[in-house]
Parts: C-alpha cells; sequence; structure tokens
C-alpha cells in the first residue's frame, strides 16, 4: 500500500437520523487485502465509538449502528461536533482524521422559520425585518460549520449556541418580528 491516500468525506443525508460517511480513499489494490478498516467517531455528549467501516462505499450510520439505541428504536443523532478517525492496517500508520459540526437538527429549526416566514401576513417592514433576522442566523450557523471544519471546536460551539437561541426567539414571537427595522 505504498500509494495509499487516506480521505473521508462527510455527505449531506438530509435526515436527522442518520450520519452518511464516504470512503473517499485512493488504494493501490482493489480492493486491499488485510486492511481491516475501522472509524472512529467521537459523538458529542456520548463519547467514542469504533465500528468497522466499508471501504470504497458510502457508509450510513444510525443511532442503532453506533450503538446510542436499541435495534427497532431509530433516534435522531445529536448535533455538535463530531471527530472522525478512519484507520487502516497498520492503523498507526494509515489514518485521516477530520472534524466537522452536525447541524441537522438546527437546519430543520430553521427549515420550521423560514417557511413560517413564507406564509406570515404581516406588513412590509415586518416581514423585511424577518428576512434580516433569518439571514443573520444563517450567518452564525454557516459560521459554527466553518469554524468546526478548521477545529475551532468552542467558537463552532458559541455560534452554534447563538443561532439556536437567535430560532427559538424567532420561532416564539409573532411574526418572528423583534420590534427592529432596518
Amino acid at each position: 500500500m505504498a500509494d495509499l491516500r487516506l480521505d473521508i468525506l462527510v455527505l449531506p443525508t438530509y435526515n436527522s437520523t442518520t450520519l452518511g460517511i464516504a470512503d473517499a480513499s485512493t488504494y493501490t489494490e482493489d480492493p486491499p487485502t488485510e486492511s481491516s478498516p475501522t472509524i472512529e467517531i467521537n459523538i458529542p455528549s456520548f463519547g467514542i465509538v469504533f465500528i468497522p467501516f466499508n471501504m470504497n462505499e458510502f457508509n450510513i450510520f444510525t443511532s442503532v449502528t453506533l450503538g446510542l439505541s436499541e435495534i427497532g428504536d431509530i433516534q435522531p443523532l445529536p448535533d455538535g461536533v463530531y471527530y472522525l478517525k478512519y484507520t487502516v492496517a497498520p492503523a498507526y500508520i494509515n489514518y485521516v482524521e477530520k472534524s466537522f459540526m452536525r447541524i441537522e437538527k438546527l437546519q430543520e429549526k430553521f427549515d420550521t422559520a423560514f417557511m413560517k416566514l413564507d406564509i406570515m401576513e404581516c406588513d412590509q417592514l415586518i416581514k423585511k425585518q424577518s428576512k434580516v433576522d433569518l439571514n443573520t442566523i444563517y450567518f452564525f450557523i454557516q459560521g459554527a460549520v466553518a469554524a468546526a471544519n478548521n477545529c475551532a471546536t468552542d467558537q463552532a460551539t458559541k455560534l452554534y449556541i447563538k443561532a439556536d437561541k437567535m430560532l427559538d426567539n424567532f420561532l416564539n414571537t409573532n411574526c418572528g418580528c423583534s420590534g427592529n427595522n432596518y
């Protein structure tokens, strides 16, 4: 495996109960022999799980496959910063690490707020303010993702929490109006 280049991609599944990770590695053998591929996933609020990883495939993980819930009881996976380490034998040489911010639950909440804006029957000034508020929230969400992608975990968490609080406020107010018009 002299020209082995490991890489993984976290791909959107648009579902809060699934995590999709694709193998984007380059192997010298197809399929590699005696590689024992595994992925280590550090799940926010749950800890680290080690599970087999299928090479050259798109791997889908759920709360059941990650050992977070029982068979038949698939639960939404938590949002937050995830750390991944994909290894093939020998693991001390051949591995790749990535971190990313999972925002599936927050995105679902944002989508609800966005749909609320589309069906509001507020006046134009309030509607304009609501659009500004949603753009600001989206900016915080994207900032959280960017921070996590660059290993700035504390900043990612702060931005995520800020966006979540702003969404709660938006959803709990009449027409999403804060009273400030721009």
